[in-house]
């Protein structure tokens, strides 16, 4: 039998191309997720359990069934402005959902964990590129959110043994077009843009050009979500090996502004983006590039599909075939 991964989350956009990539490498993943966020259909590599991660008795029996070996954890609510509007929905689901996986792990016996982390634990910090070694000091919910579940988890490694690592990720964008698996929804700036083009999204927008930045615009690491699930796979083995765990962020070290990312959009699809300047939202730092040199010399972890180019081509490619589906 294949080594079997809990996937917390498993049927959403990031927490789906992870299990393809388990599938991939060898690994049975198996889904544990409530469907509130994810798409049933996007579950193809493994079983499903409906399930919410702050049912411990299920999660405890699913470990028990599967003879799961290691835990992916993505099950959580990731939107920044949500967060700063209700809290209360964040840390009940965020960080009560990780301590009650941790319980039931506790209860099976199981200790080995990847969490998914943020780079919202950093805030906004006075200089870049962001390292390990960053002084984490987030500046919405969601990202204090994220660094309690991290605090949760090294206090557990030291008092109970517990293997585990974060994985600080940066903008998690694009698809895997052929897998049939992509954003299902318009939270991301790629995705926005490309949905007001198909007439997806009434009512696009920049949200906000009065940043200290050269034009104005926020700019970000952006990552493939293919690259992103190719390092969870990487880090699992790790993890299992009995290696070190600890925070590792995941980018390219590359930022691109919003405006950039538009331009870029427009070239790739041929068509004109009507795109409004917005206020600012609640909780947006100017600036977020990662130092990812940590992931690259210990996970031998370095992207494949994350230039701008390939990440625009691939998210159009699904978001088109999406929309045709309609």
């Amino acid at each position: 039998m294949n080594d079997a991964i809990l996937v917390t989350g498993g049927a959403g956009y990031i927490g789906s191309h992870a299990c393809k990539a388990l599938a991939d490498a060898g690994f049975l993943p198996v889904t544990l997720d409530n469907l509130c966020l994810g798409r049933r259909e996007f579950v193809r590599w493994g079983p499903l359990i409906v399930a919410d991660v702050r049912q411990v008795d299920v999660v405890a029996a699913t470990i028990k069934e599967h003879q799961i070996v290691g835990v992916m954890h993505f099950a959580a609510f990731a939107q920044v402005g949500e967060s700063v509007a209700d809290p209360a929905k964040y840390y009940a689901n965020n960080v009560e959902g990780t301590l009650a996986l941790l319980t039931a792990m506790r209860q099976t016996d199981l200790r080995t964990i990847l969490f998914s982390s943020s780079c919202a634990v950093y805030g906004s910090p006075d200089a870049m590129p962001i390292s390990e070694r960053t002084l984490p000091r987030p500046i919405n919910p969601y990202g204090h959110s994220k660094l309690m579940c991290e605090t949760i988890l090294t206090d557990f490694a030291a008092a109970y043994g517990l293997q585990q690592s974060a994985l600080r990720y940066f903008n998690a964008t694009g698809a895997e077009p052929g897998a049939g698996i992509g954003e299902q929804t318009a939270t991301r700036l790629i995705a926005r843009a490309i949905l007001s083009l198909l007439g997806q999204v009434d009512a696009f927008a920049v949200n906000g050009d009065d940043f200290p930045t050269p034009d104005g615009t926020a700019i970000r690491d952006y990552i493939h979500v293919s690259d992103l699930a190719d390092a969870h796979v990487t880090a699992m083995r790790h993890l299992l090996k009995g290696y070190p765990g600890g925070c590792l962020n995941l980018g390219t070290g590359h930022g691109y502004s919003i405006k950039d990312v538009l331009t870029t959009v427009e070239r790739v699809t041929g068509r004109r983006i009507n795109a409004p300047i917005g206020p600012r939202r609640t909780g947006d730092p100017a600036v977020l590039i990662a130092d990812p040199s940590l992931a690259r010399d210990l996970l031998g972890f370095v992207p494949q599909r994350s230039d701008i180019c390939t990440i625009v081509k691939d998210a159009w490619l699904w978001h088109s075939f999406a929309n045709q589906r309609r």
